[in-house]
């Protein structure tokens, strides 16, 4: 396994002064003593600014998920003239000791080390009073999203990133709690991301036009090679579903298998994908499916920045002969993060909905059908414009049931529901309505 290793002792450590960049382990475990269910996250993040303002962040949150609890915990430190608060020592920017035999990444007390396969962490909430102190070992060799395309590149806005994951790991040891301490056991998910790209202004990065360019240009012939292109019977679009934010998924089935799955939403919210799924059967070998189409099953509005999200998602992925039909749920109250831009700007706030959940489905490999289930974690991520939320549904009347369509306007910007209906065939019909939307009442 470990030979086929893609990833270098540079891909794991730190790229700073690179824009964004973080290392995220999560998982689902169990306390020993209890036998109790929990799943948790956790990322360290730093960036810099081209004016060289630089910022490290961490991030954990803890789902109970018998009791439907859930602590999250967010520590921001800055560097830089416009800062509230300076910090002279370059290790609490960076977060990283380039002498190690891998990262090592160090906020306050909290740290994160690792070199594949092995991995640890010594995490602290301090406004829970909860300590993560877990060991990882990988059962799977870690994947590059879009390896066999563009080497694990990708464009965001007029930038690019690269997102590396390792789908698998055991993990191992205690978590301090409320002054109790457990034993716990459990499966991990470990992602290293870094690129040069910004939240809050998608199209700053005016240098990468041409890197970004190649890369929209290797993806979308990919996509369309691997499509069919069709009418489909209804399609959905929503303003908060734009590029800037996307659908994320990992799961781990009963039978050993992993999923990944990352959408650029391109303000789709029911009809073909714009991401890919990654599966993996053997934790050795993994397949893209690119030909997919979902549909949200279930959604919760955020009434504070006026937008919604899936808490439960259908997908249908094809390659060839192969099908996968997969319905992952959320199990637990969802937590939000926002990320609030200044205001006066278009872009109000970037918000990661964040809760665990479960997934069953089945493969079928164009010759046996074989039942799926498992556990997953779901994070819908989105950017709100102050526009909030807005949609247009589109529904399509195909032979041989007839010929027309339908739409669906909802804006809550302009407190208007507009449907409208023309129809061909079987028999000619035209309809048109406006409703008042109140706002109070959602």
């Amino acid at each position: 396994m470990i030979n086929k290793n893609p990833w270098t002792k540079e891909d794991e450590r730190e790229h700073f002064p690179c824009a964004v960049e973080w290392w995220c382990l999560e998982g689902f475990f169990k306390t020993v003593e209890n036998d109790k269910k929990w799943s948790f996250n956790s990322s360290i993040t730093v960036g810099c600014s081209k004016n060289g303002e630089a910022v490290a962040g961490l991030k954990t949150t803890l789902f109970d998920q018998k009791n439907n609890k859930y602590f999250k915990y967010r520590n921001l430190k800055y560097h830089g003239q416009n800062s509230s608060t300076l910090y002279n020592e370059p290790t609490k920017l960076k977060s990283v000791n380039r002498e190690s035999e891998g990262f090592y990444l160090s906020h306050d007390e909290s740290y994160m080390r690792g070199l594949f396969p092995d991995y640890k962490i010594h995490l602290m909430d301090l406004e829970n009073n909860i300590l993560f102190d877990f060991n990882f070992q990988a059962k799977s060799i870690p994947q590059w999203v879009a390896q066999g395309i563009t080497d694990g590149w990708l464009p965001w806005g007029l930038g690019f990133y690269r997102y590396g994951f390792i789908p698998k790991l055991d993990f191992s040891g205690k978590m301090k709690i409320k002054n109790k301490t457990f034993n716990v056991e459990g499966i991990g998910y470990l992602e290293h991301v870094w690129g040069d790209w910004s939240l809050q202004n998608p199209l700053y990065a005016f240098s990468n036009l041409k890197k970004a360019i190649f890369l929209y240009a290797k993806l979308g012939y990919w996509w369309l090679h691997n499509h069919t292109i069709k009418i489909p019977e209804a399609i959905m679009f929503t303003s908060e579903n734009n590029p800037i934010g996307y659908d994320w998924v990992w799961a781990v089935m009963d039978n050993g298998w992993t999923i990944f799955y990352g959408n650029i939403m391109m303000w789709i919210m029911k009809g073909p994908a714009a991401g890919i799924l990654i599966l993996s059967k053997d934790g050795e070998n993994y397949e893209d499916f690119c030909d997919i189409d979902f549909i949200y099953k279930k959604t919760k509005y955020s009434k504070n920045y006026d937008f919604f999200y899936p808490t439960e998602l259908e997908l249908i992925a094809r390659k060839n002969k192969e099908i996968l039909h997969l319905c992952f749920k959320m199990t637990n109250e969802c937590i939000e993060f926002f990320q609030r831009f200044p205001e006066g700007s278009y872009w109000r706030a970037f918000v990661i909905c964040e809760a665990p959940g479960i997934v069953d489905g089945y493969y079928y490999d164009g010759k046996k059908k074989i039942n799926l289930k498992g556990f997953c974690k779901i994070e819908p991520q989105r950017q709100i414009s102050k526009f909030g939320h807005n949609s247009l549904k589109l529904d399509f009347l195909l032979p041989p049931k007839g010929v027309g369509a339908s739409f669906d306007i909802n804006s809550h910007f302009l407190r208007k529901n507009i449907q409208a209906q023309i129809q061909f065939a079987p028999r000619p019909k035209v309809s048109f309505n406006i409703f008042k939307i109140d706002n109070s009442n959602l």
